[in-house]
């Protein structure tokens, strides 16, 4: 059962940056849940938390925990239940529908219809801060309000992935030097960035998050019993 007041926000908390995100959120004013196993994120009395961020980090190192410890099917039924959902780097690749250079054994949740690759901006020593322009009404999907023209988030491009192509179930929303670095579903609330905004502390793109909250609320009542059977199993 979700709980009253604060909105309450799970972190998937397997690897990379997890702290930060958590930091940037609490200082919105919402409560996070650092999610670890599937019960964190939903129960038998359906989700537990009103949305979700995957964090950067490895990729590969991701998925392989989420798969091993049974938190990615939970992940993919909340976000296709139309729980809002931010993924920065690691938590993109994990959120595209297609990874072009996947690590041996490499999967993704498959629920933003973009193609993603890996480290496409340089090694470690290459990473550096920049500002992006988002595109006016990011936040369409399940949101009671969009950004603004000319709206800019800065962020860390860290060993970052590109999105190489980008599917009719979504639209980008970022670019940096010509490639696109951000993209949204015109489906779900979900949205996906390759640069860390919260390393820069910049708080556009999780005050949207919070703000997709109350839109997606209806959709997410409807497919409670799917998320109970998942928790389930």
């Amino acid at each position: 059962m979700r709980l009253a007041g604060a909105p309450t926000v799970g972190v998937l908390a397997l690897q990379g940056g997890v702290s930060e995100h958590a930091s940037v959120l609490e200082g919105l004013g919402a409560r996070v849940v650092l999610v670890r196993r599937p019960e964190h994120a939903a129960g038998p009395d359906g989700p537990r938390v009103d949305a979700l961020v995957l964090p950067g980090g490895e990729s590969g190192v991701i998925d392989r925990l989420s798969r091993r410890l049974g938190i990615a099917d939970s992940l993919r039924d909340l976000i296709l239940a139309g729980i809002p959902t931010l993924g920065t780097c690691a938590g993109l690749i994990l959120l595209a529908e297609r990874v072009a250079d996947p690590a041996p054994g490499q999967q993704s949740l498959r629920v933003l219809d973009v193609t993603v690759r890996r480290n496409a901006f340089g090694a470690q020593v290459a990473s550096r801060e920049a500002e992006f322009v988002l595109a006016p009404g990011t936040a369409d999907a399940g949101s009671q309000t969009g950004t603004e023209p000319g709206t800019t988030v800065r962020g860390a491009l860290i060993r970052a992935p590109e999105i190489t192509a980008v599917g009719g179930a979504a639209r980008p929303i970022a670019y940096v030097d010509g490639r696109v670095v951000g993209a949204a579903s015109t489906t779900l609330p979900v949205t996906g960035v390759a640069f860390h905004p919260e390393v820069s502390r910049d708080p556009v793109l999780h005050r949207m998050l919070l703000d997709q909250i109350d839109g997606s609320a209806a959709v997410t009542a409807r497919i409670a019993p799917r998320v109970h059977r998942t928790a389930d199993a």
